[in-house]
């Protein structure tokens, strides 16, 4: 089996419309705004969050995010790398991120799996996995860190 081919100019258009997503991802977290987080959800998206807490569908996501985001970036920065794009088909991509929190202690590295699909014309996260990537971190700790303690 292989990934679906599209021309050079559509895998162009579609990747960025997929950094925009990321970035808006990225914007929300730092600045703290739930909402504008959770308006890149399909209503029935699976999200595991870096500690493995798991969460179905919209409503779980919105409870959890309007309980952690406000305050919960207080003191940290994020920033999101796109490592690689996978286009399943023309309107599914499995996304994968280098996620780097910046805290006091020094930074916790996570690296999140999202399926995105098009709907509408809109990419939307349809479910993510993340988790810790201490060895990717400078200097390794993770476990000692705040981000990556499971419940979180």
């Amino acid at each position: 089996m292989s990934t679906i081919a599209i021309d050079e100019q559509t895998h162009a258009e579609e990747l960025a419309a997929i950094r925009n997503l990321v970035a808006t991802v990225e914007h929300a977290q730092n600045n703290e705004r739930p909402d504008e987080f959770l308006a890149l959800f399909r209503p029935d998206a699976i999200w595991t969050t870096g500690g493995g807490k798991r969460l179905f569908g919209l409503e779980a996501i919105s409870e959890f995010t309007h309980q952690v985001l406000p305050g919960g970036m207080q003191g940290l920065s994020v920033a999101f790398e796109l490592e690689h794009v996978v286009f399943i088909r023309p309107d599914v991509a499995a996304v994968k991120l280098r996620q780097v929190y910046t805290t006091p202690d020094g930074l916790d590295v996570g690296t999140p799996l999202w399926v995105l699909s098009k709907e509408d014309g809109r990419w939307l996260i349809a479910a993510s996995q993340n988790m810790a990537a201490p060895d990717d971190e400078v200097p390794a700790d993770a476990e000692q860190r705040s981000i990556f303690k499971p419940g979180a």
